[in-house]
């Protein structure tokens, strides 16, 4: 029966991937739905997302609206059984919401009603969580308010980071979907109301967000620090340079320094006072350079030109 699916994926970055791949192998994919394409760097290059890329290797279309809720006759006008989407980046109008035969599902990455939003593998790291996971959906007008179908959770270990936990994620949705959709096929899926009362949100990471502020405590600058790994990277200020901080460890040290004072510099790492304790930050990246360990960092440069100064 899913042979039969005619399917409509909407979706945008690397991460659903394997989730358009498995539908392609096992469905019948009709089209594909994705952001506009990016211009990048000083030239300019048009840069193609991740999903737009699979589809045109095998021979999909592709509709990419730079509004949505403006321009959704073609896809109406596909007539699809179902629309499955995952991290698509636009929110879908209602009358796409309500066309599809069997409705309009979606991947999220997290254990809804918790984390509802576009960001939420760095949000749970960020926020301290000890377990996330997928849930597959009905979509509904509502920011991933819609009926839940299934769940799997996926413990989040301390030394995680937003790249890791990606990969733990995106490894588990695509069992996950795949043993979901008969049962939405042959309507023997269980849908399961979210407990508004229960809801947290993860929107999208601001650039207020990757900024580093030392007085808060050692637990929650190292969470932002690995929750902001691979991407897009936490970063503090230090003499009016931004310096993107992307690996550390926490420190029980106690110091009676302002937050954000570089109290030691060696191989183990800089370490930098909290409102707590102190954290030992192990790899960094000054601005113009390339990401480097904290031995390399030290082999460079002067420790007496870092220790005493502080981080803003």
């Amino acid at each position: 029966m899913v042979k039969d699916l005619n399917v409509v994926f909407m979706g945008t970055p690397e991460f659903c991937v394997p989730i358009l791949k498995s539908l392609i192998k096992e469905c019948n994919v009709i089209a594909v739905v994705t952001k506009p394409d990016k211009e990048v760097g000083r030239k300019k290059e048009i840069v193609y997302s991740p999903i737009k890329k699979i589809a045109l290797k095998n021979n999909i279309p592709v509709l990419q609206p730079i509004k949505i809720k403006e321009e959704y006759q073609e896809i109406l006008d596909l007539k699809p059984d179902i629309i499955i989407t995952c991290a698509y980046g636009q929110i879908v109008p209602e009358v796409i919401l309500n066309a599809p035969k069997y409705g309009c599902i979606n991947v999220h990455a997290s254990l809804l009603p918790k984390l509802r939003g576009g960001a939420p593998i760095h949000k749970s790291i960020i926020y301290g969580y000890k377990k996330t996971g997928i849930t597959i959906m009905y979509m509904d007008k509502g920011m991933d308010t819609g009926d839940m179908i299934s769940k799997t959770e996926v413990e989040i270990a301390n030394t995680d980071t937003a790249e890791t936990l990606h990969d733990k994620l995106q490894k588990v949705s695509v069992p996950l979907l795949m043993e979901t959709l008969p049962s939405i096929i042959n309507g023997t899926n269980k849908r399961e109301k979210q407990n508004n009362d229960e809801a947290t949100y993860a929107y999208n990471v601001s650039r207020e967000d990757e900024h580093v502020l030392f007085n808060d405590t050692s637990l929650n600058v190292y969470n932002k620090i690995r929750g902001l790994n691979s991407w897009p990277g936490a970063y503090a200020i230090l003499d009016d340079k931004n310096i993107k901080l992307w690996m550390c460890k926490i420190n029980d040290k106690v110091y009676d320094k302002t937050p954000g004072t570089i109290v030691n510099l060696s191989k183990e790492g800089m370490e930098v006072v909290t409102k707590d304790k102190s954290i030992l930050i192990t790899e960094l990246q000054l601005p113009g350079k390339k990401k480097m360990s904290i031995k390399d960092f030290v082999n460079g440069n002067k420790k007496e030109d870092y220790l005493n100064k502080c981080f803003k």
